[in-house]
């Protein structure tokens, strides 16, 4: 089942939600009451029952919840603490709960608070007593905890399949634009000739070090918090390893204490998901200005852009403008989850229930901009003529002809740097490119500047020495491209 899928199963239907909601209801205080034995005698008040749920959001994690259960359970009756007709019953009622998630018939209770007691509740409802046995050595603590460890590594999976997705488009396009020379900037202004290819490649490496970062937070957030209960473990006989076997967790968590206060592989994915974010957003904006006629670099389809509701010669980058914005979602994200945990004591406190909505988001905005971001790069076209238009202003060919003063006639490169300013300022005031500066003018300048210098001028040349590992010459980025590929796909 994909994310989607389980987000709209967990849904729910609507119309059984609001009939069997009585969170804001008169009278809610017994549903609530019930959940805490005898312990309190009057209700919660209307602004505590709103503010205390979190079934509208962790409904999300209904399937990790119950993947972790029955894991419990398998655990709870392989080491004869619950017996196997009880253990069975509630697996199978598990199984039922799950099923009627997925289906939509699922009643959801805010009076019940969350998604492990909304299972809980109705698994009692399905098999009766045996449902409360499943409880037995853990808390929900450790339960959220792990439930949203599950939740995250399937998160952080879907994100590396997506980045493998664009990196694969990037690298295509700069298999294709291994010999399209355009210029390179440096503070946005014309600086040198480097071809599309190369350019692809480099947005290649960032997503290759976001999902570095991903594949890291992985390692680290794998471990299994199950078992560790409250806050101090279980004098119950259990079987951590087992259960983390179980769950696909490389082993337990080692602190109990840690286990339910921990919250820093959120905080780590989060992290590398707003670093993700900056570069979508900068590679957006590469293409949004390439797209404005100033530029006309590229051109997006039809299926990544819009028109205007006045304007009917319009055609808007619309899909990386709105990449480009969300990533202050996700950087949001990252400060938000900071923001809660940064003055908590140990362990547990109810303010780390704050801590699903900003993952959801993040992640859930990732995902889609990541989906519109390959689309974009698969479906867009160079526009070659107008790269290599490009670079016939700004005196891209500059540098190689400083470097020549220094591989030539031997000259200390700040001399040389002095020189070809000169010679730049008298292009200028005459309007042109500098190839287009005679011999003369150049020797009035320099007197050991030849007819030999006109080779290094022109940009497909300047672009073609840069044969430096990691260099923009069109042999470098197709044998790096393909170095690419052997890497990242």
């Amino acid at each position: 089942m994909t994310q989607a899928d389980q987000h709209n199963a967990g849904n729910g239907n609507d119309n059984a939600r609001q009939t069997g909601d009585a969170a804001t209801q008169p009278g809610a205080s017994s549903a609530a009451n019930s959940m805490w034995g005898g312990r309190f005698a009057g209700g919660p008040s209307e602004a505590m029952a709103a503010i205390n749920p979190s079934i509208d959001f962790d409904r999300r994690l209904y399937a990790e919840d119950i993947q972790a259960s029955r894991a419990h359970c398998r655990m709870l009756i392989d080491h004869g603490i619950v017996s196997s007709t009880d253990g069975q019953a509630i697996l199978d009622g598990l199984e039922a709960v799950q099923r009627e998630i997925e289906q939509g018939s699922f009643t959801f209770k805010s009076a019940l608070e969350d998604i492990h007691m909304n299972v809980e509740s109705r698994l009692k409802e399905l098999i009766g007593e045996p449902a409360g046995r499943l409880h037995t050595a853990r808390s929900r603590n450790d339960q959220v905890a792990t439930d949203l460890r599950l939740w995250t590594r399937a998160a952080v999976d879907r994100l590396d399949g997506q980045l493998r997705t664009v990196q694969a488009a990037l690298i295509d396009q700069a298999d294709a634009g291994a010999d399209l020379v355009m210029p390179g900037y440096t503070h946005l202004q014309a600086a040198q000739p480097v071809t599309f290819g190369h350019h692809m490649l480099a947005y290649v490496e960032m997503f290759g070090r976001d999902r570095g970062r991903l594949a890291d937070a992985r390692k680290r957030l794998n471990e299994c918090p199950l078992g560790a209960a409250a806050l101090a473990g279980t004098s119950f006989p259990i079987d951590r390893h087992m259960t983390a076997r179980e769950l696909g967790f490389d082993r337990p968590t080692a602190n109990s204490m840690d286990s339910v206060a921990d919250r820093d592989f959120a905080l780590e994915v989060l992290s590398a998901g707003a670093t993700l974010a900056m570069h979508l957003s900068r590679l957006c904006e590469e293409l949004i200005l390439w797209c404005n006629e100033g530029f006309a670099f590229v051109e997006l389809s039809d299926a990544f852009t819009t028109g205007s509701s006045i304007m009917p010669q319009k055609k808007n980058p619309d899909g990386a403008e709105l990449v480009r914005a969300k990533s202050g979602r996700v950087i949001g994200s990252l400060i938000t989850l900071f923001t809660v945990m940064k003055g908590l004591p140990l362990t547990y406190g109810k303010d780390m229930q704050e801590d699903k909505e900003p993952l959801f988001d993040a992640c859930d905005t990732l995902e889609l901009c990541l989906a519109c971001t390959a689309g974009m790069i698969q479906d867009m076209q160079p526009n070659a003529e107008n790269l290599r238009a490009a670079t016939q202003k700004g005196f891209l060919t500059a540098t190689d002809l400083a470097d020549w003063l220094v591989r030539v006639p031997g000259m200390p490169f700040r001399d040389a740097h002095h020189v070809v300013g000169r010679l730049v300022k008298i292009a200028e005031d005459r309007g042109c490119d500098l190839p287009d500066l005679s011999l003369d003018e150049m020797q009035a300048v320099d007197s050991r500047i030849t007819d030999d210098v006109f080779g290094v001028l022109t940009v497909d040349k300047a672009a073609a020495s840069r044969t430096s590992h990691g260099g923009t010459a069109p042999d470098n980025v197709r044998a790096a491209a393909q170095a690419a590929k052997e890497r990242f796909l």
